[in-house]
């Protein structure tokens, strides 16, 4: 059996006395806290660099939406303009997207509102609180 320490065999006649076998697990508990560390670091560092060029790609490809998006807009103007003047057309079109965004600004207001609520838990929370105070001073 060897002494994990320094790798010295302790004597066969006379096992590791109390004091030595504590500061054998006081140096291993913090040899392995430090190993935990250092794991953990090397784990964040990893999510942080992923995280990163995830958040890259999506930015970029935001961007290539952004351009495509318009290009469909100028395609739906030149369609219309087959059929109507090219003025006409673009009025349509614009007159489309504030239509779409004004519903979609409303969706938004109505959600904001919604969350904006205070929760009915906080109210029950309060009503338990009231209900034991009573029920304790009873």
């Amino acid at each position: 059996m060897t002494d994990w320490d320094d790798g010295q065999a302790p004597p066969a006649d006379r096992p590791p006395s109390m004091g030595r076998l504590v500061e054998q697990l006081s140096e291993q508990a913090t040899r392995l806290v430090r190993a935990e560390i250092a794991l953990a670091k090397a784990e964040l560092a990893e999510k942080a660099k992923r995280s990163g060029i995830g958040v890259g790609l999506l930015a970029a490809a935001l961007v290539i939406v952004l351009y495509a998006v318009g290009v469909l807009i100028w395609s739906a103007i030149l369609g219309l303009g087959e059929a109507w003047p090219l003025w006409l057309s673009a009025l349509v079109v614009g007159v489309a997207m504030i239509l779409l965004a004004a519903l979609m600004v409303l969706i938004a207001i109505r959600q904001l509102k919604q969350a904006a609520r205070k929760p009915e838990t906080i109210d029950r929370v309060k009503d338990d609180v009231t209900a034991l105070k009573e029920g304790i001073g009873r």
